[in-house]
């Protein structure tokens, strides 16, 4: 039968894009500023990385770097596997995603379902080190013949997908009205790519990045926050900072508090991402008048962050919501003394700093993490106990030398502030002490004796 007087398309593929607007009625109310949101997740892989995902694949198929059989081989957070996935599946490719262990579960499960081959690293080492994402995406590649990496971080034709498919939809589906565009950044392709096809148009379009805290392009260090697929820990090519006007820092607690008042509010199931690119948005907008317009992208839906952001365990054991009643953070307001929050040692410090740092605050039990305060969950990688290291001491004097990464324990179990004391109770019969979580980061730790301490006097006041 003869198709071609239907609207039918030949492939998924003539599905990416043309995605629909729509504007924030509950939570813009109040602004005199209408904002509209770009909603991506009518994509066929439901984001936005559809679109550069078919053209890498095509600029590499033109140039010759890509032939029938081969194996595409991507470190990505999900969404750009997904979209080469389905490129793939058009196209008779094999697939190799890598991945970093802060992605859903979700995510490597969806891969795995379009045939792709899953490698999980590390979030919480450098971009240089061997076992990152990035060097064993290198690996794979130099270990597998007929491979083609398309490099969204360096491939020009990520950021061109958008100057030639997003930008021009949002001018027309604006009418050319539009005065601010919000996104996030990742590999930069989106703002970069968007920006530029708006600034040719009108030079006083105002180009806002909305960035995790922590992030390179607000000014962090990179290192490692809980937001997926946004925010970066080195600068790619694919960003271009001469199209940004403005960045806007958002913490991971106010983006999973915005994903989830979109998504209850305005009936949009959005991920953290989107809940960052909103919450920015709407600071944006906050200063505007009703001449003003902004659009804000949403890159992808909830559905890959429903044990995670959409989960009230999750989020409550890595401290992002309160119960009601006593919480942990009621004990930690009753601490006295000037100990430090946190108190740990680096795994390179020898056995016998960590010995020493025990000694001097008087404690028993100290994390092991990389980096500096405020760290994210993900760096702490051990812990280490004065029993533990008498007992080792004890064996061979010359484990002090030795550094505490070779003789620590595993980490110790998390708790967040605002989950219930009854509940430190619990983990503490199987633990000596906990990890407390704060909106995602560790705060504290509170052995037996902290909870016996809080919970002594209370008992007698009641």
């Amino acid at each position: 039968m003869d198709l071609t007087d239907l609207d039918i398309a030949d492939s998924v593929l003539e599905l990416i894009g043309k995605t629909p607007m729509v504007r924030l009625s509950h939570l813009g109310a109040d602004l005199a500023c209408p904002v509209v949101i770009k909603l991506e997740t009518t994509n066929p892989g439901g984001s936005i990385k559809d679109r550069p995902a078919v053209a890498m694949i095509d600029a590499a198929e033109k140039a010759g770097l890509l032939a029938p059989g081969g194996t595409i081989i991507e470190p990505t957070s999900g969404n750009t596997g997904v979209g080469l996935a389905i490129v793939a599946a058009q196209r008779g490719y094999k697939c190799v995603f890598v991945m970093t262990d802060k992605v859903s579960t979700e995510k490597v499960s969806l891969l795995r379902a379009y045939g792709a081959e899953v490698v999980v690293c590390s979030v919480a080492v450098p971009p240089e080190d061997p076992q990152s994402y990035y060097s064993t995406a290198e690996r794979l590649m130099n270990e597998t013949p007929g491979a083609f990496q398309p490099n969204q971080y360096f491939n020009p034709a990520n950021p061109q997908a958008h100057y030639e498919t997003t930008g021009p939809e949002i001018w027309e589906q604006t009418k050319g009205r539009i005065t601010h565009f919000v996104a996030g950044a990742g590999t930069g392709g989106t703002i970069s790519g968007v920006g530029r096809y708006l600034k040719e148009q009108n030079p006083n379009v105002t180009i806002v990045v909305g960035d995790p805290e922590g992030s390179v392009y607000s000014g962090g260090s990179g290192r490692p926050y809980l937001v997926e697929g946004v925010g970066e820990d080195f600068w790619p090519d694919t960003y271009h900072p001469d199209v940004v006007d403005a960045t806007v820092p958002v913490s991971d607690a106010d983006s999973f508090a915005m994903a989830h008042r979109v998504t209850r509010e305005e009936g949009l199931l959005i991920g953290g991402s989107g809940g960052t690119a909103v919450a920015a948005a709407l600071e944006v907008a906050a200063g505007l008048t009703a001449d003003d317009l902004v659009v804000v992208l949403v890159p992808d839906s909830g559905r890959g962050y429903l044990t995670k952001v959409f989960d009230d365990g999750w989020m409550a054991t890595m401290g992002f919501d309160r119960v009601d009643g006593t919480v942990i953070s009621d004990l930690l307001e009753t601490r006295v003394g000037d100990l430090p929050e946190l108190i740990y040692v680096s795994p390179e410090d020898t056995v016998r700093d960590a010995a020493l740092t025990m000694r001097k605050y008087g404690v028993s039990q100290i994390a092991v993490a990389k980096g500096e305060m405020p760290l994210s969950a993900a760096e702490v990688i051990g812990s280490v106990s004065e029993l533990w290291l008498m007992t080792q001491s004890y064996q061979s004097e010359e484990i002090l030398d030795k550094p505490v990464e070779d003789v620590m324990q595993t980490a110790l179990p998390t708790i967040g502030a605002g989950e219930p004391i009854d509940r430190a109770a619990e983990l503490l019969e199987h633990a000596p002490a906990l990890l407390v979580l704060e909106g995602g980061r560790p705060r504290t730790i509170v052995s037996r004796t902290d909870l016996l301490g809080f919970l002594s006097p209370h008992d007698e006041r009641t």
